[in-house]
């Protein structure tokens, strides 16, 4: 049932013309996925993740992406993998359950109105975690969508 309130697509990063990566999330992370050039070994991608920075390139060239993240990660659970020509970065959020309108600062923000899908799916991620003999996937809304990081106490990470 989880699975039915996982990201159904993935929200992408244009700048002139040209997408720059392409990003979801869920309660717990804020996954960001870059398509790797060609003809470059695989050997020399590399991604650096601090708590509040990402840093994204091929070794002995200036950064592809090096930019703020909107929130804090733990660094200690979160990684970068070469999956096929693409580049994955797993950020794991500090505070779980919080909405990500972009992953980077100040670049590719989400509109109001998808955020507010974001958040709302999330919130039935939310739900789903914490009663998991239910399935909340054809749940609704109505009105303003709770801030599934605070509602009813908040979260509670172990």
């Amino acid at each position: 049932m989880a699975e039915k309130l996982a990201p159904e697509q993935r929200h992408s990063f244009i700048h002139n013309g040209q997408k720059v990566f392409e990003w979801d999330q869920t309660l717990e992370e804020v996954n960001m996925y870059i398509t790797l050039p060609p003809n470059v070994p695989k050997k020399l991608f590399h991604s650096k993740i601090d708590s509040k920075h990402v840093q994204v390139g091929i070794k002995g060239n200036p950064p592809y992406l090096d930019h703020d993240l909107t929130s804090p990660v733990k660094t200690d659970c979160s990684f970068w993998t070469l999956e096929d020509d693409v580049m994955h970065i797993t950020l794991q959020k500090r505070d779980k359950g919080q909405t990500w309108s972009s992953p980077i600062v100040g670049q590719g923000q989400l509109d109001p109105y998808t955020t507010d899908l974001e958040q709302r799916r999330l919130m039935l991620q939310r739900f789903q975690e914490e009663n998991p003999g239910f399935d909340f996937s054809q749940a609704q809304f109505s009105g303003t969508c709770p801030d599934p990081r605070t509602f009813m106490g908040g979260i509670h990470s172990t």
